[in-house]
This record gives C-alpha cells, structure tokens and sequence, in this order.
C-alpha cells in the first residue's frame, strides 16, 4: 500500500436505488424476505458503504493489491425507497499498517438511513488466491 491515505480523507458514492436492491430480492428463495416491503436491504446498504470505502482505498493501492472488508458495525435506521439516491460518506478514522477503518454514512434523499464503522485489510490478491484454492483443495480432498 502507498503512502498518502490518512484519518480525516473524505470519499462520496452515489447510487440510486432499484427494486433489485430491495429486500425481497436479498434472498428471494426466503419467502419471509419475499413478503417484506419493497424497501433498500440492510444487506445492499451495507455493500453500498463497503463499495464507497473500496473507491477510496483504491488510489492508493500497489500493483496486484485489493482490500477485504473484515468488519462492519452499522446501524439501519430509516427505509428508503427504490429511485432515490443513497450517499455514502467514507471518513477515513485509522490508518494500521494493512488495516483502515472508516466512518460510513449513508443519507437518501431524505433521512440519514445508516452509519458505523467498516474495517478493510489491504491483501496482495495473489497470496489470498493461493489460500483460498488451499482452502478449495482441502474440502475437494474430503
């Protein structure tokens, strides 16, 4: 990872919601989520801010580098509809050798719908393939 991303750093993400970021189309073989209002999912909601905080790292990372969120602690506190645009807020909070945290905060047009924290690891993408096809491997040898 270069140098350079530091607390305080700003990113914004927009994205407009759409039936497909709804609940029912989180897990639609759930008939409990099917039966659930047509309403932006936590779960999307919580990639949403993963995806403003990869924007952000991505400037600064190395060559054969990427990031993996290693964890979330997110409140979801206002439902939105689909056609409005959700913002995400990535405040960078610590910067840990391989390990940033980030302030996210999402807003509709509206409300503000979420906030927390969501941690990344920046991995070399090519080690963390090597581990996962061990991984891979191992259940395949059973």
């Amino acid at each position: 990872m270069r140098d350079g991303l530091k607390p305080g750093d700003v990113h914004r993400h927009a994205f407009t919601v759409t039936d497909a970021k709804t609940v029912p189309n989180l897990y639609p073989e759930s008939a409990a989520f099917v039966a659930m209002p047509r309403v932006f999912a936590t779960g999307y909601m919580v990639g949403l801010m993963e995806w403003a905080c990869i924007e952000a790292l991505a400037p600064h990372l190395e060559e054969g580098e990427g990031s993996l969120g290693v964890g979330i602690d997110v409140t979801h506190v206002a439902a939105t509809p689909p056609g409005m645009v959700v913002t995400v807020t990535a405040t960078c909070l610590s910067v840990e050798g391989r390990r940033i945290r980030w302030r996210v905060l999402a807003e509709d047009e509206v409300d503000v719908i979420g906030e927390g924290t969501h941690d990344r690891a920046v991995v070399a993408w090519d080690r963390f393939q090597a581990r996962l096809a061990d991984k891979e491997n191992a259940v395949a040898a059973r």
